[in-house]
């Protein structure tokens, strides 16, 4: 296993002077939309790959341990057993990547995996206020060690935007840094909120701070905001987790969260991360998909492709 990020020392110098070019990053951007397409087995194969980065998501005001408790089953079980035995898969034990959760709803997550034999998938949780961040430092530490009690191996933290839009990015180093020895031995994701950062340069800094302060995957978004995983911020940020990797030698992982809902875009993300980072990015150590709905398309696509027609609704579990 590849060594934790303990982060570096504060450098403005990393980052400062960078620009993004918008025009030639849009047009990279479109080329992973156009140029790779992806057919029958490989199709296959490339999908069962996304469903295991998936962070199978519940962040909703209603959610209570019954549909925690079902998130959990079908984490254990993301594609139909049938389905895997056509492929050949029945047997590798595939799952998500992890089950994503608010605070509150750690224990139930962590209680219902325990039920399924399904101990071994992590546990995230999102944290410090999430999503707008906007609570008193003092108690977004008290949220992150709460969620670790709770068994959380997993913290998703979201930024200080007022801080990144001021430029105060010391400020951001420094809130940073403590969520991550907060975390103690949970990893730490932490959430840009690229949408309300105004521009794709903003966007790098900000990865680059959250990777010296000591992040263990940087994050597009909450899945709140207007505007959320796109792949030209996708680019940018995976851009930033290469140069830091050039200068420390440490990989951090990435992920996407809000907005992805097709197999297709998650194909699309895969590419993202083989082209610009390479093949060993494409592990749910250092790539996760924050989604909720995006397993049951993949799973249709899967179907599709192994029967020759689609599924009706009650033919697949929910999610």
């Amino acid at each position: 296993m590849a060594a934790r990020n303990p982060g570096v020392e504060y450098d403005p110098s990393w980052f400062m002077d960078y620009k993004v070019n918008k025009p030639a990053t849009f047009k990279r951007a479109n080329e992973l939309k156009t140029r790779r397409a992806v057919k029958k087995n490989y199709q296959i194969a490339w999908l069962l790959k996304a469903a295991t980065c998936i962070d199978l998501t519940t962040l909703s005001g209603d959610d209570t341990f019954t549909n925690v408790q079902r998130l959990c089953y079908k984490a254990k079980h993301p594609i139909r057993r049938d389905l895997l035995e056509a492929v050949g898969m029945e047997n590798r034990g595939l799952t998500v990547g992890a089950i994503c959760v608010y605070p509150a709803r750690v224990e139930d997550a962590a209680k219902a995996l325990k039920q399924a034999g399904a101990s071994h998938i992590p546990v995230a949780s999102v944290a410090t206020g999430f999503p707008a961040g906007q609570t008193h430092l003092k108690h977004r530490l008290v949220e992150i060690s709460q969620a670790v009690d709770d068994g959380a191996s997993e913290i998703d933290v979201v930024i200080n935007r007022a801080y990144a839009l001021a430029g105060n990015w010391q400020g951001v180093y420094d809130e940073v840094k403590q969520f991550r020895s907060a975390c103690g031995p949970a990893h730490l994701k932490v959430i840009l909120a690229t949408g309300e950062l105004g521009s794709l340069t903003t966007v790098y800094k900000a990865s680059m701070v959250a990777m010296m302060a000591g992040a263990d995957f940087i994050k597009t978004s909450t899945g709140k905001e207007g505007v959320n995983a796109i792949l030209p911020v996708g680019l940018v940020m995976v851009r930033a987790i290469r140069d830091y990797y050039k200068k420390t030698g440490y990989k951090i992982g990435f992920k996407p969260a809000g907005g992805i809902r097709t197999a297709k875009d998650s194909c699309t993300w895969l590419a993202l991360m083989k082209e610009e980072l390479g093949n060993e990015w494409l592990t749910p150590k250092l790539f996760r998909i924050g989604a909720s709905s995006l397993l049951g398309d993949i799973e249709r696509q899967i179907f599709h492709n192994v029967t020759g027609c689609y599924a009706a609704h009650n033919e697949l579990a929910m999610a």
